[in-house]
């Protein structure tokens, strides 16, 4: 018996160095389970905190994800800092490229600051819990009318409890080197709430992670935050020129920090 136990953990290893399709089973295996285990130890200490649901639990998330990336072999520099010394609310835009943003995002997330995401989240068992528990807002992405109208009660929370939301605004994942075109939710919700926009921008996980030829390898991320665009005294008129100055601002950023790390990451093996 003893020796059947053993033979898993030689092959293991030995998988781990041999196949790079098993490695990136085993990492996107790992990363899913360890999320959710973090989840359940973080629910009580959310509910103890807070008593219940509250953007402040958001910290106690924060410090518990933020070692993950050393298991997944990743790191991330970060530029640009000081623009997100900015008092009050305001919504952070960013572009979105797997799962593994959330790392990034809880790498450098400011205080009472929350996530606007699809609704699907809330049932992905004690993760969709947790992401309730720190305030996350859920869209309907295939009802617009309700989407539209999460929205319009975001914009309000956003100025009544002061809080700062952060919005995927390609509305999908895309890991096909460049950005999709934006969505108008979050230019609609700074202008309706007039406050600032900052744009995030992470650098293309195409050197260490490519879902289609099932590579996952060690990698460096660049996170570049841009400085804010103002929306005082605009007005919905104003949303399709704002969204399109940040496509352009963010496009640009992410082709630039893309290119510099890959080059330090090296190229991918196809």
């Amino acid at each position: 018996m003893e020796v059947l136990w053993m033979v898993p953990l030689l092959l293991i290893p030995l998988l781990m160095w041999t196949s790079s399709t098993f490695v990136f089973y085993f990492k996107k295996c790992f990363y899913v389970a360890w999320m959710m285990c973090l989840a359940l130890i973080t629910i009580p200490m959310c509910i103890l905190k807070s008593g219940g649901r509250d953007v402040e639990n958001m910290r106690i998330i924060r410090s518990i994800v933020r070692h993950v990336k050393y298991f997944l072999g990743l790191r991330f520099e970060v530029s640009g800092w000081e623009h997100l010394q900015t008092e009050g609310p305001y919504v952070i835009i960013s572009n979105h490229q797997s799962s593994l943003d959330v790392l990034g995002l809880m790498e450098i997330l400011p205080d009472r600051c929350t996530m606007i995401a699809k609704k699907e989240l809330i049932y992905a068992g004690t993760v969709g819990l947790i992401c309730w528990l720190g305030g996350i807002v859920f869209i309907n992405r295939k009802k617009t009318s309700d989407a539209k109208s999460v929205m319009a009660d975001a914009a309000k929370t956003m100025l009544d409890d002061q809080i700062r939301l952060w919005v995927f605004p390609e509305g999908t994942r895309n890991q096909r080197g460049d950005l999709l075109p934006f969505k108008k939710g979050a230019f609609h919700l700074a202008v309706q709430a007039q406050v600032p926009i900052i744009p995030i921008v992470f650098s293309s996980y195409s050197s260490f992670y490519l879902r289609k030829e099932k590579q996952f390898k060690s990698g460096t991320i660049r996170l570049k935050i841009l400085p804010k665009i103002e929306t005082k005294g605009m007005t919905s008129d104003d949303v399709s020129s704002l969204s399109d100055k940040s496509f352009n601002l963010m496009r640009s950023a992410f082709l630039d920090v893309s290119d510099s790390v890959t080059q330090s990451n090296g190229p991918s093996r196809h």
